[in-house]
């Protein structure tokens, strides 16, 4: 399981250590500041939107179809924006780096 740095709209660094699920799923759990993830995971809401610090990029990947159509209607998007509910927590992202967009 990967430990997860998510920068808060606040500047608050908060880590999950061991964190699983997704982005999304581990930083509810943690009650990280800016994600709420109200449509519970299913790619329908956005308030999840984080980005993904550069170095991380590649790793994460790209958005898919619907995720992009998602971020096409929010703010402050960026070519590493993603929905924290599309990504995966995998062994692979030990130690990612995440700033939360937030609303």
């Amino acid at each position: 399981m990967p430990k997860v740095t998510y920068i808060t709209p606040e500047g608050e660094r908060v880590v999950v250590e061991q964190a699983e699920g997704t982005l999304m799923s581990a930083a509810v759990e943690n009650q990280v500041s800016g994600i709420d993830g109200d449509c519970g995971g299913v790619c329908s809401c956005a308030t999840c939107h984080v980005h993904v610090d550069e170095a991380w990029t590649d790793k994460v990947g790209p958005a898919g179809e619907g995720e992009k159509g998602l971020l096409e209607l929010e703010d402050g998007v960026e070519e590493n924006s993603r929905l924290g509910c599309q990504v995966k927590l995998t062994p692979e992202l030990d130690g990612l780096v995440v700033r939360v967009v937030g609303r």
